[in-house]
């Protein structure tokens, strides 16, 4: 793991999500409640759930669909636990390497982004949002779709 920037040391909540994110294996979601709480809240460009349940689905997905789907995180940078804020929360940037089990090229992938945290007082994540953006990332990747996404930005930016 390495980090470009990192602002005084990191809380244990957000050193164990780092943890958690960079060595998730199938396995690890039966375990899921030891990272989010029961009634987290999770939204990335794709997804919107409410329960942990949620999540974890979406973790069960992003196995099904993907081979070797590895987070890395780049830089992360915290707000301790105090009054004002509960448990804390912290901002991670990672880079998602994977390639698609339906393609037969096995093309690899990148995708950069971020993820906002907040914990509760036990360490446990209530609140995950996950930005990134799915027209640059992915959707200008495919040939047909690329090609248009790629003229609606020139458009755009006219």
């Amino acid at each position: 793991m390495t980090r470009d920037l990192q602002l005084g040391p990191l809380s244990a909540p957000t050193q164990h999500a780092i943890h958690w994110f960079e060595q998730l294996q199938p396995s690890d979601l039966a375990h899921i409640d030891a990272l989010y709480s029961a009634d987290t809240f999770f939204k990335d460009p794709f997804n919107e759930v409410h329960h942990v349940a949620g999540v974890q689905a979406v973790f069960e997905h992003m196995f099904k669909r993907l081979h070797q789907p590895r987070f890395v995180v780049t830089n992360a940078f915290d707000s301790h636990a105090d009054a004002t804020n509960g448990g804390g929360a912290c901002c991670l940037m990672w880079t998602f390497h994977f390639s698609v089990k339906a393609d037969k090229a096995a093309k690899p992938w990148v995708i950069q982004g971020a993820s906002h945290l907040r914990f509760n007082a036990d360490g446990l994540i209530t609140y995950h949002r996950d930005y990134w953006d799915a027209a640059e990332e992915l959707y200008e990747q495919v040939p047909v779709l690329g090609s248009l996404m790629r003229w609606l930005k020139r458009q755009a930016m006219r």
